[in-house]
C-alpha cells in the first residue's frame, strides 16, 4: 500500500513540474527577456546610495561643524595618516600647503603654473570645488571605517582643513548656509578647464593614431617600477588586489621581472594559483585587513614594524590579549605621538591570529 502511494505521488510531482515548466516557457516567450528578474529599488535604498554632493551643493545635508570640532576629530581619526597639520607622512601626499593669500584672492594657484619649482602638488592646490572635499570626506573617510563620520563631524573636518589653508579663521563654523560663500575663497576655484571635445558625442578624439596590422615597428614597452628598498615596504602588493578583473599587482616578494609583460601572463597566472595564501596565514591577514598600509614587517612606515612590536612585547605576560586589545581599540604613546586608530572592522579571529603571530616573533 505504501509503495503504491509513493509511486502515485512521484507521478503527480513529475506532472506538476512538467506543467509548471510549460507555463513558465509560455510566459517567458510572451514577456520581454529578464522581465521578472529583480524589482524596483525602494526609496530608502535609493536614499542610502544617493549621497553625492554636487558643485551647486545639491545633495548637501543640512548641518554645521566648527574648526574646533574638526581639530578634535582630525587628531583622533585623521592625523595618523595625514599628519597633525595636513602635512601628511610616509603614506599619503600632503593635503595642505602650496597656496597663498594671493591665490585665495584671484582663485588660481601660482604654484601650479608652468615654471613653478614647488616640490609637490597638495590637495588644496588642486581641488577647485569645496563640494568635492565634503563629498569625499563623507563617503570615504576615515580610511579604516568609511561613512562612519557624523554630518557635523564632516563639516568640522572640512572646516579644519580650510583653516589650515587660511581659507577660514580658526573660530569659523562651516554650514550648509555659508558653504557657497566659502567656495568663493577656494584657492584654485578658477583653475578648472572645460575641454569641449571630451563632452561631445560626435567630437573627434584628442589623440590620433593608426593601428598597425603587419610589419609593424618594434614597440617600446613602458612599465612602472618600484625602487628596490621600497618594493616590499607595504607587504605583497599582489595579495592586496581584488581577484576579479584584469588588474594584477606585482608580487613584491619576488625580484622585479626583466622579461616583457606579455611573456609573463600565463606563467604568473599559474604562480598566483599555486601561491594563493591560506585563509589563516597571518601575513595574508595583514594585507587583507590593511595593516601593511601603516606597518612594515621589518621597517617603520607610519607605525612601528611588526618585528619591533614583537621585540617590545616578547617578555610581556598576556601578550596576545594585550595585542588584540591594541588592534581592536587602538592606542597612543607607546611608539610616539601618532595614535594607532581603532580597527573595529577586524574580526576577532583575525585579530587573534595576528596577535599570536606577533607574540611568536613576527616571522
Amino acid at each position: 500500500m505504501k509503495t503504491m502511494w509513493r509511486k502515485t505521488l512521484q507521478v503527480l510531482a513529475v506532472s506538476t513540474l512538467v506543467g509548471g515548466l510549460g507555463t513558465g516557457l509560455a510566459q517567458a516567450q510572451a514577456n520581454k527577456p529578464w522581465h521578472e528578474i529583480g524589482r524596483d529599488a525602494k526609496p530608502a535604498e535609493i536614499k542610502a546610495w544617493n549621497i553625492d554632493v554636487r558643485p551647486d551643493f545639491k545633495g548637501l545635508p543640512k548641518g554645521s561643524g566648527s574648526v574646533k570640532l574638526g581639530e578634535q576629530v582630525w587628531e583622533a581619526q585623521c592625523a595618523s595618516c595625514h599628519g597633525v597639520f595636513g602635512e601628511s607622512n610616509e603614506v599619503f601626499t600632503p593635503i595642505v600647503g602650496g597656496t597663498t593669500k594671493e591665490d585665495i584672492q584671484r582663485g588660481r594657484v601660482k604654484n601650479l603654473e608652468e615654471g613653478s619649482n614647488y616640490p609637490q602638488r597638495t590637495t588644496m592646490m588642486k581641488v577647485a570645488t569645496i563640494s568635492t572635499l565634503w563629498d569625499y570626506i563623507n563617503r570615504a573617510m576615515p580610511w579604516n571605517n568609511p561613512k562612519s563620520l557624523k554630518v557635523e563631524e564632516v563639516y568640522g573636518v572640512l572646516a579644519y582643513i580650510l583653516n589650515l589653508a587660511d581659507v577660514v579663521p580658526e573660530d569659523f563654523v562651516l554650514s550648509d548656509q555659508n558653504i557657497a560663500e566659502v567656495q568663493q575663497r577656494m584657492p584654485n576655484r578658477n583653475g578648472m578647464v572645460f575641454y569641449e571635445p571630451l563632452w561631445r558625442v560626435d567630437g573627434r578624439g584628442d589623440v590620433q593614431n593608426v593601428a598597425c596590422m603587419r610589419d609593424c615597428p618594434v614597440q617600446v614597452s613602458i612599465r612602472s617600477v618600484l625602487p628596490e628598498h621600497a618594493r616590499d615596504a607595504h607587504g605583497n602588493i599582489r595579495e592586496q588586489n581584488r581577484v576579479i578583473g584584469p588588474v594584477r599587482g606585482a608580487d613584491t616578494t619576488r625580484p622585479p621581472p626583466t622579461e616583457p609583460l606579455t611573456q609573463r601572463i600565463t606563467v604568473e597566472a599559474v604562480v598566483v594559483a599555486q601561491a594563493a595564501p591560506a585563509a589563516n596565514d597571518p601575513k595574508a591577514l595583514l594585507n587583507t585587513n590593511s595593516c601593511t598600509a601603516c606597518h612594515g614587517i621589518n621597517n617603520k612606515i607610519v607605525g612601528p614594524g611588526f618585528n619591533e612590536i614583537a621585540a617590545k612585547n616578547k617578555d610581556r605576560a598576556g601578550a596576545v590579549a594585550y595585542l588584540i586589545d591594541k588592534i581592536k581599540n587602538g592606542g597612543q604613546g607607546v611608539y610616539g605621538a601618532i595614535p594607532m586608530p581603532a580597527q573595529p572592522q577586524v574580526s576577532d579571529a583575525d585579530a587573534k591570529a595576528i596577535a599570536e603571530w606577533i607574540a611568536a616573533g613576527a616571522k
